[in-house]
């Protein structure tokens, strides 16, 4: 049932795995760690919240592992709009922005 770990398995499927997918040369354990960081961007969590979870004390570290994914970029126009649209029609937004409450 259960045998040693052998080190070099995750090694040898990991480089097979880029190779096969024609990506950049890469360690697993950065995987690991931009997955994690990335996954925190993709729920919003702010920059300094991310620093504490992942131990880190730079700033640097946080850009080196967290990537902006296609959605995220694909959120900001939307999120830009809506606020757009929020501010030209303040009577909408309830009742302290509307008129008839004046």
């Amino acid at each position: 049932m259960g045998e040693p770990l052998v080190p070099s398995t995750d090694y040898d499927v990991w480089k097979r795995l880029l190779a096969d997918a024609k990506v950049r040369d890469g360690c697993l354990h950065d995987a690991r760690r931009t997955a994690a960081a990335t996954v925190l961007l993709v729920l919003g969590v702010p920059e300094r919240v991310v620093m504490q979870i992942r131990g880190w004390s730079s700033t640097a570290m946080t850009a080196r592992y967290q990537h902006v994914t296609g959605g995220i970029l694909a959120d900001v126009p939307q999120r830009v709009g809506g606020l757009v649209w929020e501010v030209a029609n303040p009577e909408e937004s309830g009742p302290e922005g509307s008129e008839k409450s004046r």
